[in-house]
């Protein structure tokens, strides 16, 4: 099924003359500033869930330029939504965007992060959250084919000529729905447009600077806002910190060299806890049992559940602690003939507009950078990757194939620079898969005032405010004061070292059969994952 966008959206997108031969849509935007644009003032309002509401949230819908090289041309709407500060007026400290990754994250509703921030930290300032371009109820939203998730999937390693031919026509298929669903969107969903509407939302909210909290890409768009508009930026939190080289092809290769080290770190979790699991006490011997489920799944296929979304299941263990538990109970399950917990587990992810996070995903990635043209390219790379990391290589370099043969042009990526920032908090796990510490390290090159925390040994990805104190109360310290720790001599190095996230207290699996909770081992943990995992695919 395809879906090109809600009524409401087609019809702006009609009454603004928005189509793909529109004059105001025929170049891309690329360096404009966006400096001659002022937007209208956004109409609060009530916000459309409950949560927002319940949470004390206005909202309304920012408006913006399609294309910052013709701020007077066609108009595009983003969602906005605002809990204001909570301390006098005299002591609030302005507003804090919120970005949780992607991208292609919807951010509409964290506006509530400020809450989790320990010791008031949040109170000073009015917390707002949006739904970047083309992203959730922003209009319109990008939608190419909700049901490209659908269970069932073949493998991903293109070990035969049906698995490649499978891969090939649905992610080739895939950019063609794009490309008929997008039209002149697609060329305008750059990160440097993204940074160029956040500019647009400061003075929206009537405020000379930004305070900004980002979680993984919303590292990255923090890092383009600064470098567009150093003068703008007031304090920064980078949480999971994308490396700006990298972008986006060698950052994909990346990260599937450190996800296969950080699932064999929880197979060996799940041995080290077999008093729980009983599954044996050797990590490998484990490990063995996810591969021969998936070698069972690869040769013989079932119509509702695949190899594909069985390995789609356990990237969250490489990702982030959280969900370890709950995976250990679908691992036991499947150790004994129980596939129904693993499915369970992946869900129904289709629908009409299921697809919008994957969708803006490849319409930034693909067009912030470069990407290779030739199949045979791409094979070369992952083969050599695949040979010693399997676990996630072929997942993601299909997950990007579109990027190949994307219809809208890509730009050079922006040259971050941050010499002429104020002082920003950086995060990291030394084992962060998703966003390796190698680029923490580079932006801390790149932003001199900038002091990086490192939860030791972690393999959990933007896990900032999750309960670690060491971590969370300086978060705290520097929303309050702006005052940050004692930044050290040397580059290639963290200034401050923390305990990282630990992980969930393992529970009992009854009969050997699996039960997935969906449990927190903290309240206060659950709800802040909930919340920001929930805004976007895991990817």
């Amino acid at each position: 099924m395809r879906k090109l966008v809600s009524m409401v959206a087609a019809a702006v997108l009609m009454g603004a003359g928005l189509t793909a031969t529109s004059a105001d849509a025929a170049s891309p935007s690329r360096h404009h500033s966006g400096a001659d644009y002022t937007p209208p003032p956004i109409q609060w309002g009530v916000c459309p869930t409950a949560s927002l509401r319940n949470a004390g949230a206005t909202c309304g819908m920012l408006t913006v330029p399609l294309d910052y090289n013709r701020p007077n041309g066609t108009k595009i709407q983003l969602a906005v939504s605002r809990i204001l500060h909570k301390t006098s007026d005299a002591d609030a400290q302005g507003p804090m965007l919120v970005n949780p990754g992607g991208p292609g994250g919807s951010g509409l509703g964290l506006a509530r992060l400020g809450a989790f921030v320990p010791n008031g930290g949040g109170d000073p300032y009015d917390w707002i959250g949006f739904d970047p371009r083309g992203v959730g109820r922003s209009v319109p939203a990008l939608t190419c084919d909700g049901d490209y998730a659908a269970p069932g999937r073949p493998n991903y390693v293109p070990e035969t000529q049906a698995i490649t031919s499978y891969w090939m026509t649905k992610t080739m298929g895939y950019q063609q729905d794009c490309e008929e669903a997008g039209g002149a969107l697609l060329d305008h969903l750059k990160t440097t447009d993204a940074a160029r509407d956040m500019d647009s939302l400061r003075k929206a909210l009537g405020a000379s600077k930004i305070n900004y909290y980002g979680f993984s890409y919303g590292t990255y768009l923090g890092q383009v806002y600064a470098t567009l508009f150093p003068d703008r930026v007031r304090r920064m939190v980078f949480d999971g910190v994308v490396n700006p080289k990298d972008v986006w092809y060698d950052a994909n290769l990346e990260q599937d060299k450190q996800f296969d080290k950080n699932i064999d770190t929880y197979f060996d979790w799940v041995a080290e806890n077999d008093a729980t699991y009983h599954l044996g006490t050797d990590g490998a011997a484990v490990r063995q049992i996810y591969y021969d489920v998936l070698d069972q799944l690869t040769t013989d296929p079932q119509a509702e559940f695949g190899a594909a979304d069985w390995n789609d299941d356990f990237v969250q263990a490489a990702y982030y602690v959280y969900g370890w538990d709950d995976l250990a109970h679908v691992l036991v399950a499947a150790a004994h003939g129980d596939l129904g917990p693993a499915k369970a587990f992946y869900g129904d992810p289709t629908g009409p507009g299921a697809d919008n996070g994957y969708a803006i995903y490849l319409a930034v990635e693909c067009t912030d950078a470069p990407w290779p043209d030739k199949w045979k390219t791409w094979q070369r790379d992952n083969d050599r990757i695949y040979a010693f990391a399997p676990f996630l290589t072929w997942n993601n370099a299909w997950f990007n194939a579109p990027c190949r043969t994307w219809s809208a042009p890509s730009d050079k990526p922006v040259n971050v620079k941050g010499q002429h920032v104020a002082p920003i908090l950086l995060i990291s796990e030394t084992e962060d898969a998703a966003t390796p510490y190698a680029g923490a390290l580079e932006v801390r090159k790149r932003f001199p005032k900038s002091v990086l925390i490192e939860g030791v040994g972690g393999t959990t990805h933007a896990g900032s405010l999750s309960g670690v104190a060491c971590t969370d109360d300086r978060i705290a310290d520097y929303l309050l004061t702006g005052a940050l720790p004692a930044r050290v001599s040397g580059q290639n190095r963290s200034d401050v070292q923390c305990d990282p996230v630990p992980p969930p207290t393992p529970t009992p699996v009854a009969a050997a059969r699996a039960k997935v909770s969906s449990t927190a081992t903290d309240a206060n943990l659950g709800r802040l994952r909930d919340l920001i995992v929930d805004a976007f695919d895991l990817r």
